[in-house]
């Protein structure tokens, strides 16, 4: 069984992620901290590295996903290999930091690389609106998010409901994050667990 979680920057992946894991019981994954060999050179000329970094990253989370469906275990993962290209390699196309030439190349990659992949069995999308993203991120407080501009948190926005909008690959469930809090309330921990096992198992 595997299920995924995606959202914006400060929708709460990785607290659901966890919570779901424990009450669940499977093994949670979560972006792993690398030691990306571009991310200091990308910060310093983000065009001339983008496209660098976007392969780095789409290489590292196929590897991770292949090997975590060679082991056959339940699992719980926090971000997706479709974040890459759909929400954050697009808008730095978006945004002009990748050139269009680098921006085909690196889709072409990434839909060879899916064609290995089998999709989710549920992926739950935390939708929330920019005033939650900000109240969040500014409650956890970590020093390099500080600087995360509104517009940037509201053109991701855009690029999630887009993808999710047209989103084929399996079973689905949208939760609305400005209405849930799961962290603090076991109810609206209990809904979404509900949710899930309706969705998998059509306990309707």
């Amino acid at each position: 069984m595997h299920i995924a979680i995606v959202g914006n920057i400060g929708a709460g992946k990785t607290t659901l992620t966890s919570l779901l894991a424990k009450h669940l019981k499977m093994e949670p994954q979560f972006e792993a901290v690398e030691n990306n060999p571009y991310l200091e050179d990308f910060y310093s000329d983000m065009k001339r590295w983008s496209f660098n970094l976007q392969i780095f990253f789409l290489n590292s989370r196929f590897r991770h996903i292949v090997d975590l469906q060679e082991r056959k275990i339940d699992i719980i993962q926090d971000r997706t290999i479709y974040e890459d290209a759909y929400i954050f390699a697009e808008n730095l196309h978006d945004m002009g930091l990748m050139t269009t030439r680098d921006f085909e190349n690196y889709s072409n990659i990434f839909e060879s690389i899916i064609s290995f992949i089998k999709a989710p069995d549920l992926l739950i999308y935390l939708k929330a609106s920019v005033p939650t993203l900000v109240n969040n991120i500014q409650l956890r407080g970590r020093e390099y998010e500080a600087g995360i501009r509104i517009d940037y948190l509201t053109k991701l926005n855009e690029k999630y409901q887009k993808w999710i909008g047209n989103y084929k690959e399996g079973k689905l469930l949208i939760l609305d994050k400005d209405k849930l809090d799961f962290a603090n309330k076991p109810e609206d921990l209990g809904f979404v667990i509900e949710e899930i096992e309706k969705n998998l198992h059509g306990l309707f």
